[in-house]
C-alpha cells in the first residue's frame, strides 16, 4: 500500500472517530428506501416545474461540491444516480456540519421532495439524512464529462487484474460492469424459463464424486477423511443425469459448477458453469433444434437486459450445418484418416500444434480440428459427424461406424454447444471405456476410467437418449461481445497477490 493511500486512509479513519465522538453511528442497522434513483427520476417528467412527493434513497455519495451554507452532491445506486441539494437550514445545524465527515463512496439514505433546478436537473431536496456505512478505502470513481451531448466517463480502475482481483471496486465503479452481470443473471434465467416450458426437470447432482468421467480432463482431486476416501471435483455432470434417464425421470437438466484442473486462459476458468440436458427419445438432430431455440431465446434475454442492438448478435435458426471430417480434410488437403503417423504430426507442427510428439493420433486429430477449423468459424455452426475416438459416449454415426452422432456448436472461433445421440448399448459403452482405461494407462491423463456404476445403471436399460452441454460462460461471452471469460465471471481463479 502507497504512502498516499495509507495517509488517504488515516484522514477517513479520523472522520470517522469524529462521527463517533459527535454522536453519529456511522454504520447503520436498517433504512427503508421507497424508491430506486431511476423511478425517482420518472416521477417528475420532462416539463414540470412544480416540486414532487417525498422520496426516501439509499446509495453512494459519487460527488460533492460545497458552497457555505448550501452543497450539492450525486447519489447513486444500482438503477443509476440523481442529484441531491442540501441547504443548512432545511437539514439543521447539527446534521449539516456533520456532512464535513463525508466522503466520497460513503453510503447514505436520504428523504425529501423532488424539484427540478435551473439547468433542468431533477434533484432530490434533501430534508433528512443518515450516514449508512462509512467508507474507509476510496473508490477509485472516474472523471466525467459531456460530450457532443453525451456523458463520457473515465474509469478511474483501469487495471484488469485489479479489477477481477477485487470485483466489488469494480462493480461499485462501473455501472456497465453491473449491467452486463443483470445481464448474465437474466440470460440464465430465459435458460431455465425455456427447458422448464419443455417438462424438463431441474436436478442437481454430486460436485463431489467418487470417480469423475463425461468429458476430457484432468480433475480436482480431494480427500474425506471420516471416509478416508479420494473424491474428485466433477468435471461433468453427464454421467449422474444419464442414470437419472435410466431412472425414468426423461427430460432433466442441471446448471451448476464444473471443475477441470487444465491452463487458465482468454476462454478457460478451472471453476465454470455447465448447462447439460438429456432428453429420453430423442437424438442428436432433436438435441439440435433445442440448442438452436434455447440460444434465440438467451440472445432476446442478453438483448433486453442490455437495452442495445449494437453488441449482441440476430439470431436466425435453422444455423449452419458442416461435417467434422469433411471440413477437416479440406482445411488439410487430404483425408484425415489415410494419414500417416510422421504425415499427421508434420501437418500438426505446420498448424502450430505444440507438444507434436507427445500426442496421440486421436488428439493430434483434434488438435489440427481446433487449429485450422474452429477456430475460424465466425457465425453460429453445428459441426457434426466426430470419430469414434474422440466421443466415447457417443452413439455411432447411421452409415458410417467410424463417426459419431454428435454434434458441436461453435460461433466467434470459440466451443458454445457439445452433444450426442447418447450410447445406450452397455456391452459396446464398456468396451470404449475400456479403451479410454488404456490410454489413460499409456499415459493420457485426460482419458477416463471405467466406471463400473455407470455400466451397470446401462445394463437396467437406458432409453434412446439425446444429451447437451452448454459452457454457461462462453455463451454469454458470445452473445455480449466479452473477449475474457475472466469479465464474465464474478470471481475469477487468479495467482495469490
Amino acid at each position: 500500500m502507497s504512502d498516499d493511500l495509507n495517509f488517504v486512509q488515516k484522514a477517513r479513519r479520523e472522520k470517522l472517530d469524529a462521527l463517533v465522538e459527535r454522536g453519529a453511528a456511522p454504520f447503520a442497522y436498517r433504512f427503508d428506501p421507497t424508491h430506486q434513483t431511476a423511478e425517482a427520476l420518472a416521477l417528475y417528467p420532462e416539463g414540470e416545474e412544480r416540486d414532487s412527493e417525498r422520496v426516501r434513497l439509499a446509495g453512494r455519495l459519487v460527488s460533492w461540491r460545497s458552497a457555505g451554507k448550501t452543497a450539492f452532491a450525486h447519489l447513486a445506486d444500482a438503477s443509476g444516480r440523481i442529484q441531491l441539494y442540501f441547504r443548512r437550514d432545511a437539514l439543521g445545524d447539527e446534521a449539516f456540519e456533520l456532512t464535513r465527515y463525508y466522503d466520497l463512496g460513503d453510503i447514505i439514505g436520504i428523504e425529501g421532495p423532488l424539484f427540478r433546478t435551473r439547468t433542468g436537473e431533477v434533484t432530490v431536496r434533501v430534508a433528512k439524512l443518515e450516514l449508512l456505512a462509512k467508507s474507509l478505502r476510496p473508490l477509485p470513481f472516474g472523471k466525467e464529462e459531456v460530450v457532443d451531448g453525451q456523458v463520457v466517463r473515465h474509469s478511474g480502475l483501469v487495471d484488469t487484474e485489479q479489477r477481477s482481483r477485487q470485483r466489488y471496486v469494480d462493480l461499485a465503479v462501473h455501472p456497465e460492469v453491473r449491467a452486463l452481470f443483470r445481464a448474465r443473471s437474466r440470460m440464465i434465467t430465459a435458460i431455465r424459463s425455456y427447458l422448464d416450458g419443455l417438462d424438463y426437470l431441474e436436478v442437481e447432482t454430486p460436485t463431489l464424486q467418487p470417480q469423475y468421467g463425461g468429458a476430457y480432463a484432468r480433475p480436482f482431486v480431494t480427500h474425506h477423511n471420516t471416509l478416508d476416501m479420494r473424491l474428485y471435483l466433477r468435471i461433468a455432470d453427464e454421467l449422474y443425469l444419464k442414470r437419472l434417464i435410466v431412472g425414468g425421470l426423461d427430460r432433466v437438466y442441471e446448471i451448476g459448477h464444473d471443475f477441470r484442473n487444465e491452463g487458465i486462459d482468454r476462454t478457460h476458468n478451472p471453476e465454470f458453469t455447465m448447462l447439460e440436458f438429456y432428453e429420453a427419445y430423442a437424438d442428436y438432430t432433436v438435441m439440435m433444434e433445442r440448442v438452436e431455440r434455447l440460444v434465440v431465446c438467451a440472445a432476446e434475454a442478453v438483448r433486453r437486459s442490455l437495452q442495445t442492438d449494437a453488441e449482441v448478435p440476430r439470431l436466425t435458426p435453422p444455423f449452419k450445418r458442416v461435417g467434422w471430417l469433411p471440413t477437416l480434410n479440406a482445411a488439410l488437403g487430404a483425408d484425415a484418416f489415410s494419414l500417416d503417423d510422421a504425415a499427421l504430426r508434420n501437418a500438426a507442427r505446420g498448424a502450430g500444434v505444440e507438444q507434436v510428439g507427445s500426442l496421440s493420433k486421436v488428439k493430434l486429430l483434434d488438435e489440427l480440428f481446433q487449429a485450422l477449423v474452429e477456430s475460424k468459424i465466425e457465425e453460429p455452426t453445428f459441426v457434426v459427424d466426430y470419430p469414434v475416438e474422440l466421443s466415447p459416449l457417443a452413439k455411432p454415426k447411421r452409415g458410417d461406424a467410424r463417426l459419431t452422432e454428435r454434434f458441436e456448436l461453435f460461433a466467434s472461433g470459440r466451443e458454445l454447444a457439445n452433444a450426442f445421440s447418447e450410447l445406450n448399448d452397455p456391452i459396446d459403452q464398456r468396451h470404449r471405456l475400456e479403451a479410454q482405461a488404456r490410454l489413460r494407462a499409456s499415459g493420457d491423463e485426460e482419458a477416463v476410467e471405467v466406471d463400473e456404476d455407470y455400466l451397470r445403471a446401462m445394463e437396467y436399460g437406458m432409453p434412446p437418449t439425446g444429451g447437451v452441454g452448454i459452457g454457461i460462460d462462453r455463451l454469454f461471452m458470445y452473445l455480449a461481445n466479452v473477449a475474457n471469460i475472466r469479465d464474465v465471471i464474478l470471481f475469477p481463479t487468479l495467482r495469490p497477490e
